[in-house]
């Protein structure tokens, strides 16, 4: 297993909502010629469930990823205290 070299905030969004470009994801890991990456984000509500629109866009990375050669191993959401991931929920 590796281990983590660099973290970083790579984009914010609103309360409810969050509009983002692959490009904007993966800046960040092309400067730091990363092999992989893992997303992290957290539902404001608590409830770390994933919504149809956390799959679409995990999806999307995936694919964007594996284009430019950056792994996306895993998508973490964080709730209130709890957290739930899409590789082990066999979304990746």
């Amino acid at each position: 297993m590796g281990k983590k070299l660099s973290e970083a905030t790579v984009f914010e969004g609103t309360l409810n909502a969050s509009v983002f470009h692959p490009r904007e994801i993966f800046r960040f890991a092309i400067e730091e010629s990363a092999n992989s990456i893992v997303l992290v984000h957290n539902h404001p509500s608590g409830d770390p469930q994933p919504s149809q629109e956390d799959i679409r866009a995990t999806k999307q990375l995936i694919e964007a990823g594996n284009h430019i050669g950056i792994k996306v191993l895993d998508h973490v959401i964080i709730g209130d205290g709890i957290f739930v991931s899409l590789k082990e929920e066999g979304f990746i």
